[in-house]
């Protein structure tokens, strides 16, 4: 087990593209940290110039404490699981376990060893004879991770492994993925896009955008006080809404106002956002989670109407797709005018509220409930 460290670690092609731009992140031993962000963000070449599969540009990578940059991947010690499994098919599925042991000249009986032991951890033993085509994509992905428990080696890098499941076994596979790590304690980099992979799985999240590195923290961390309104729309299901507003206290009651919208802040939250003070008169961004949007009650003054674009009912919510005289923007260009529509306000209510587009409906939102950037998407703390 080891300790990973990226420091200013970049990748430049050829063509002058700048795929990873000053990478700082710090994987302690027995960690297990997810890697996530929209495609081509530069997650998976992370993984691969750790692995030694690409080299970097500049800075260092060490691991254990020792700089790896310029060793070959073998001698790296260092396990990957791929999206597409990379079984040999014309193996058995003890042979594919035993064939990165021989390959770095196990005895015999350590062979044995550990295969029986990986198999007995995966319940693989009633397959270890079958090849992989006789597998199904569940057992497939169990070999591929069993391959890389076997060789014991100082990390697990992850990348994207569940993307070929179907929905319930990526919940069941994600579930044991977690539980080995946890039992075996190894230090493990996991790349995904799906950020509730991300939140269920990491101990610590990293959000990626545009080869640069958004914030790293503890899932709950980042969903509760997201960096920068990339983050906040990023995570959550669904992400963040972003409304363009403006600060207001000409009546001595400070308050957002945004389209003919007019929402009162509290001394609460004044007090817990002490940089809203000196913004008065500018234009910010405020941050709605779906689920901080209620109905409103019969007869309240303060209610925000909207109008259903679209429903989704899901049982335990139903997800309402929402115009409004609110100016929502995207998370990842909150300057720049939508092309077209603008994105829908979201709100998710719980249980189920049968709604047909063009449906008005009336809204509340709590006060307490709201996150302020500035437009350039930096979060006000």
């Amino acid at each position: 087990m080891s300790s990973i460290n990226f420091d200013q670690v970049t990748k430049i092609y050829p063509d002058g593209t700048h795929v990873i731009d000053g990478l700082d992140l710090d994987v302690g031993d027995g960690e297990l940290l997810v890697l996530v962000g929209p495609s081509g963000c530069g997650k998976s070449t992370v993984l691969r110039m750790l692995a030694g599969l690409e080299e970097s540009s500049g800075g260092e990578i060490r691991i254990g404490g020792q700089v790896v940059n310029h060793l070959p991947p073998q001698r790296r010690n260092l396990s990957m699981v791929f999206q597409n499994y990379a079984l040999y098919p014309h193996l058995t599925v003890r042979g594919n376990l035993e064939f990165p042991l021989e390959m770095k000249g196990l005895s015999r009986t350590e062979i044995d060893r550990r295969v029986r032991e990986t198999a007995a951890m995966l319940d693989l033993d009633a397959f270890l004879d079958r090849r992989p085509k006789a597998l199904s994509g569940g057992q497939r992905q169990r070999v591929a991770m069993g391959r890389a428990i076997a060789r014991e080696a100082d990390a697990f890098l992850m990348d994207e492994p569940l993307s070929n499941l179907d929905a319930r076994l990526r919940v069941q596979i994600r579930t044991e993925i977690a539980a080995l790590q946890s039992r075996l304690g190894v230090t493990t980099i996991y790349v995904t896009h799906d950020q509730v992979e991300a939140m269920t799985l990491g101990q610590r999240v990293a959000v990626m955008r545009g080869g640069k590195l958004q914030q790293v923290a503890p899932p709950w961390e980042i969903y509760q006080r997201p960096a920068n309104s990339f983050v906040a729309g990023f995570i959550g299901t669904p992400g963040m809404n972003l409304v363009r507003a403006r600060l207001d206290s000409s009546d001595g009651a400070p308050c957002v106002l945004s389209g003919d919208y007019r929402q009162a802040l509290s001394v609460e939250t004044l007090a817990h956002q002490p940089g809203l003070a000196d913004r008065t008169g500018e234009e910010l961004l405020v941050g709605i989670r779906p689920e901080a949007i209620g109905l409103a009650e019969a007869g309240a003054t303060n209610a925000l109407t909207a109008t259903v674009r679209t429903a989704e009912s899901l049982g335990h919510e139903t997800l309402l797709h929402l115009d409004s005289s609110l100016t929502t923007v995207a998370a990842d260009a909150p300057r720049q005018a939508p092309h077209g529509e603008p994105p829908a306000l979201i709100a998710a209510l719980r249980g189920h509220h049968p709604s047909r587009p063009g449906d008005a409906v009336h809204l509340q939102l709590d006060p307490g409930d709201l996150y302020f950037f500035t437009l350039d998407g930096e979060a006000i703390r």
